[in-house]
């Protein structure tokens, strides 16, 4: 190698580390920031119904898509298995926490074409809220086959008190 080319090398070396070590530290305040959160329920004896797979998006506040939850594994996309039982509704994501809501704390489901870093087609992103001591989430799931969309929909809508919302523009 050129010695002429030897310094822009270092220097592209030495903000690849800069950029990584930012992004870890964001990650760690970020984290620091949400320690208040409470921690996602506890796996529970279900009997399970149908299942769907597709990818966990991410857990949010409460109508705030843009605000990710960091704590508890909740900020993690990854790969999942999302479950519907007779007790609640199980998202198994292979190498990191699983997300279980018992039927008693979930509030709603709607559809939507977007959450934090993820963007689909028009109502193509299940958006389930639940609340756990007092703190409301927003969950996403982005079913692998369009087909499960409206499917997964249905069947969550019809654990839900009220009229369930088809869109939202978040």
């Amino acid at each position: 190698m050129p010695r002429e080319a030897i310094l822009p090398v270092i220097i592209t070396i030495l903000v690849v580390i800069a950029g990584c070590a930012a992004i870890f530290i964001g990650w760690r305040n970020l984290k620091a920031r949400q320690s208040d959160i409470p921690e996602p329920f506890e796996p529970f004896e279900d009997s399970i119904g149908p299942s769907y797979p597709g990818m966990y998006v991410a857990t949010t506040k409460f109508e705030d898509w843009l605000d990710r939850i960091a704590v508890h594994d909740l900020g993690v996309r990854s790969n999942a298995s999302l479950e519907v039982g007779e007790q609640g509704l199980h998202i198994l994501r292979p190498g990191t926490r699983d997300v279980h809501i018992p039927w008693t704390a979930f509030e709603r489901v709607v559809r939507s074409s977007g959450m934090i870093g993820k963007f689909v087609e028009k109502n193509g992103l299940i958006v389930v809220s639940w609340e756990k001591d007092g703190f409301t989430f927003d969950t996403g799931f982005r079913p692998r086959f369009a087909a499960d969309t409206p499917k997964i929909y249905e069947l969550l809508a019809s654990h839900q008190g009220g009229a369930a919302e088809q869109e939202t523009n978040k």
